[in-house]
Protein backbone atom coordinates (compact mmCIF):
# COMPACT_ATOMS: atom_id res chain seq x y z
CA UNK A 1 0.00 0.00 0.00
CA UNK A 2 2.34 2.55 0.95
CA UNK A 3 6.17 3.75 1.24
CA UNK A 4 8.08 5.65 4.15
CA UNK A 5 7.16 9.25 3.63
CA UNK A 6 8.76 11.00 0.81
CA UNK A 7 7.74 14.69 1.70
CA UNK A 8 7.60 16.69 5.09
CA UNK A 9 4.86 17.43 6.36
CA UNK A 10 2.25 19.34 5.11
CA UNK A 11 -1.49 20.37 5.57
CA UNK A 12 -4.01 19.10 3.48
CA UNK A 13 -4.32 22.05 1.07
CA UNK A 14 -0.61 21.94 -0.22
CA UNK A 15 -0.92 18.59 -0.30
CA UNK A 16 -3.46 18.87 -2.78
CA UNK A 17 -1.59 21.15 -4.79
CA UNK A 18 1.53 19.23 -4.38
CA UNK A 19 0.08 15.36 -5.67
CA UNK A 20 -1.64 16.94 -9.21
CA UNK A 21 1.94 17.68 -10.21
CA UNK A 22 3.13 14.23 -9.27
CA UNK A 23 4.00 11.73 -11.86
CA UNK A 24 2.83 8.93 -9.05
CA UNK A 25 0.00 8.36 -7.17
CA UNK A 26 0.12 9.62 -3.05
CA UNK A 27 -1.74 9.32 -0.04
CA UNK A 28 -1.73 11.22 3.01
CA UNK A 29 -2.16 10.72 6.79
CA UNK A 30 -2.34 13.52 9.16
CA UNK A 31 0.71 15.58 7.19
CA UNK A 32 2.32 12.82 5.70
CA UNK A 33 2.72 11.80 2.23
CA UNK A 34 2.64 8.38 0.85
CA UNK A 35 3.65 6.96 -2.18
CA UNK A 36 1.66 4.40 -3.37
CA UNK A 37 2.92 0.75 -4.62
CA UNK A 38 2.76 -0.54 -7.52
CA UNK A 39 -0.64 -3.34 -8.23
CA UNK A 40 0.32 -6.76 -10.05
CA UNK A 41 -1.63 -7.79 -12.44
CA UNK A 42 -4.35 -9.72 -10.10
CA UNK A 43 -5.12 -6.60 -7.92
CA UNK A 44 -5.96 -4.51 -10.81
CA UNK A 45 -8.22 -7.26 -12.95
CA UNK A 46 -10.61 -7.75 -9.55
CA UNK A 47 -11.15 -3.65 -9.04
CA UNK A 48 -11.67 -3.75 -12.63
CA UNK A 49 -14.27 -6.35 -12.60
CA UNK A 50 -16.01 -4.69 -9.75
CA UNK A 51 -16.54 -1.18 -11.02
CA UNK A 52 -17.29 -2.70 -14.48
CA UNK A 53 -20.03 -5.05 -12.45
CA UNK A 54 -21.19 -1.31 -10.22
CA UNK A 55 -21.71 0.51 -13.13
CA UNK A 56 -23.30 -1.95 -15.00
CA UNK A 57 -25.90 -3.09 -12.21
CA UNK A 58 -26.50 1.09 -11.10
CA UNK A 59 -26.89 2.97 -14.49
CA UNK A 60 -29.73 5.04 -14.95
CA UNK A 61 -29.31 5.28 -10.51
CA UNK A 62 -27.93 7.76 -8.68
CA UNK A 63 -24.86 6.01 -7.68
CA UNK A 64 -21.80 6.01 -9.82
CA UNK A 65 -18.80 3.32 -9.43
CA UNK A 66 -15.09 4.90 -9.53
CA UNK A 67 -11.55 3.52 -9.90
CA UNK A 68 -8.32 3.75 -8.29
CA UNK A 69 -7.57 7.18 -9.57
CA UNK A 70 -10.05 9.05 -7.70
CA UNK A 71 -9.10 10.27 -4.06
CA UNK A 72 -11.05 10.00 -0.96
CA UNK A 73 -11.31 13.11 1.37
CA UNK A 74 -11.50 11.35 5.23
CA UNK A 75 -11.68 14.97 6.72
CA UNK A 76 -12.09 13.48 10.34
CA UNK A 77 -8.88 11.11 9.83
CA UNK A 78 -6.99 14.22 7.90
CA UNK A 79 -6.20 12.26 5.63
CA UNK A 80 -6.75 11.10 1.33
CA UNK A 81 -6.81 7.68 0.13
CA UNK A 82 -7.09 6.10 -3.00
CA UNK A 83 -9.73 3.38 -2.90
CA UNK A 84 -9.03 0.74 -5.79
CA UNK A 85 -12.92 1.18 -6.09
CA UNK A 86 -15.57 3.74 -4.87
CA UNK A 87 -19.30 4.27 -5.24
CA UNK A 88 -20.94 7.58 -4.34
CA UNK A 89 -24.80 8.15 -4.20
CA UNK A 90 -24.09 11.87 -3.17
CA UNK A 91 -24.75 14.33 -5.86
CA UNK A 92 -21.69 16.62 -4.11
CA UNK A 93 -19.20 14.11 -5.18
CA UNK A 94 -20.66 13.68 -8.81
CA UNK A 95 -19.59 17.11 -8.87
CA UNK A 96 -16.56 17.15 -7.31
CA UNK A 97 -13.10 17.06 -9.24
CA UNK A 98 -10.18 16.52 -7.08
CA UNK A 99 -11.87 14.02 -4.23
CA UNK A 100 -15.23 12.69 -3.64
CA UNK A 101 -16.16 12.84 0.45
CA UNK A 102 -19.72 10.94 0.53
CA UNK A 103 -19.02 7.38 -0.61
CA UNK A 104 -21.83 5.02 0.22
CA UNK A 105 -19.54 1.73 -0.56
CA UNK A 106 -15.46 1.44 -0.52
CA UNK A 107 -13.67 -1.50 -2.22
CA UNK A 108 -9.66 -2.17 -1.14
CA UNK A 109 -8.44 -5.30 -3.34
CA UNK A 110 -5.69 -6.59 -0.26
CA UNK A 111 -1.90 -7.63 -1.33
CA UNK A 112 0.61 -8.51 1.43
CA UNK A 113 1.85 -4.94 2.07
CA UNK A 114 -1.40 -2.99 2.61
CA UNK A 115 -3.93 -6.39 4.04
CA UNK A 116 -3.09 -5.03 8.06
CA UNK A 117 -3.42 -1.50 7.12
CA UNK A 118 -6.69 -1.85 5.01
CA UNK A 119 -8.04 -4.13 7.70
CA UNK A 120 -7.04 -1.84 10.52
CA UNK A 121 -6.42 2.18 10.72
CA UNK A 122 -7.50 2.33 7.37
CA UNK A 123 -10.81 1.02 8.13
CA UNK A 124 -10.99 3.15 11.20
CA UNK A 125 -10.37 6.52 9.40
CA UNK A 126 -13.32 5.08 6.37
CA UNK A 127 -15.38 4.43 9.73
CA UNK A 128 -15.70 8.20 10.59
CA UNK A 129 -17.30 9.16 7.08
CA UNK A 130 -20.50 9.59 7.92
CA UNK A 131 -21.60 8.50 4.34
CA UNK A 132 -20.04 5.47 4.41
CA UNK A 133 -22.42 2.19 4.50
CA UNK A 134 -20.37 -0.69 3.60
CA UNK A 135 -16.55 -1.58 3.23
CA UNK A 136 -15.51 -4.23 1.47
CA UNK A 137 -12.29 -6.55 1.09
CA UNK A 138 -11.30 -9.04 -1.74
CA UNK A 139 -8.59 -11.44 -0.65
CA UNK A 140 -7.56 -12.42 -3.86
CA UNK A 141 -4.99 -15.41 -2.43
CA UNK A 142 -7.56 -16.57 -0.64
CA UNK A 143 -10.45 -16.28 -2.98
CA UNK A 144 -12.67 -14.32 -0.24
CA UNK A 145 -14.68 -11.51 -0.10
CA UNK A 146 -15.43 -9.81 2.98
CA UNK A 147 -18.03 -6.93 3.59
CA UNK A 148 -18.48 -4.76 6.57
CA UNK A 149 -22.07 -3.17 6.42
CA UNK A 150 -22.82 -0.37 8.77
CA UNK A 151 -25.79 -0.75 10.84
CA UNK A 152 -28.52 1.58 12.29
CA UNK A 153 -27.25 1.33 15.37
CA UNK A 154 -23.49 2.73 13.77
CA UNK A 155 -22.15 -0.93 14.27
CA UNK A 156 -20.55 -3.02 11.71
CA UNK A 157 -22.19 -6.25 10.35
CA UNK A 158 -19.33 -8.75 8.81
CA UNK A 159 -20.16 -10.99 5.59
CA UNK A 160 -18.04 -13.34 4.31
CA UNK A 161 -18.57 -14.77 0.89
CA UNK A 162 -16.60 -17.97 -0.33
CA UNK A 163 -16.82 -19.65 -4.04
CA UNK A 164 -19.50 -21.45 -2.64
CA UNK A 165 -21.64 -18.94 -2.17
CA UNK A 166 -22.23 -18.41 -5.76
CA UNK A 167 -23.06 -14.60 -5.23
CA UNK A 168 -22.07 -11.89 -3.32
CA UNK A 169 -24.52 -9.53 -2.00
CA UNK A 170 -23.91 -5.49 -1.52
CA UNK A 171 -27.14 -4.78 0.43
CA UNK A 172 -25.85 -0.49 0.34
CA UNK A 173 -26.22 -0.55 -3.13
CA UNK A 174 -28.95 -3.25 -3.25
CA UNK A 175 -27.02 -4.88 -6.06
CA UNK A 176 -25.77 -8.82 -6.15
CA UNK A 177 -22.33 -9.66 -8.00
CA UNK A 178 -21.41 -13.32 -8.96
CA UNK A 179 -18.39 -14.52 -7.44
CA UNK A 180 -17.06 -15.82 -10.24
CA UNK A 181 -17.55 -12.51 -11.56
CA UNK A 182 -15.06 -11.09 -8.98
CA UNK A 183 -12.62 -12.87 -9.82
CA UNK A 184 -13.10 -13.17 -13.56
CA UNK A 185 -9.45 -13.79 -15.78
CA UNK A 186 -7.81 -14.34 -12.21
CA UNK A 187 -5.69 -17.78 -12.69
CA UNK A 188 -5.23 -19.22 -9.55
CA UNK A 189 -2.20 -19.25 -7.86
CA UNK A 190 -0.32 -22.94 -7.76
CA UNK A 191 0.24 -24.02 -4.67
Amino acid sequence: MMNLAVQPAFDAKSYLVWEERQAEKHEFIAGEVFARAEARREHVVVSGNLAAAFKQRLRGGPCQAYVADLKVRVEAADAFFYPDVVVSCDPRDHAASQFIAHPTLIVEVLSESTAAFDRGNKFAAYRTLPSLREYVLVDIETRRVETFQRTPENDWLFHEYLPSCGECGFPALNVSIPFDEVFENVVPQAG
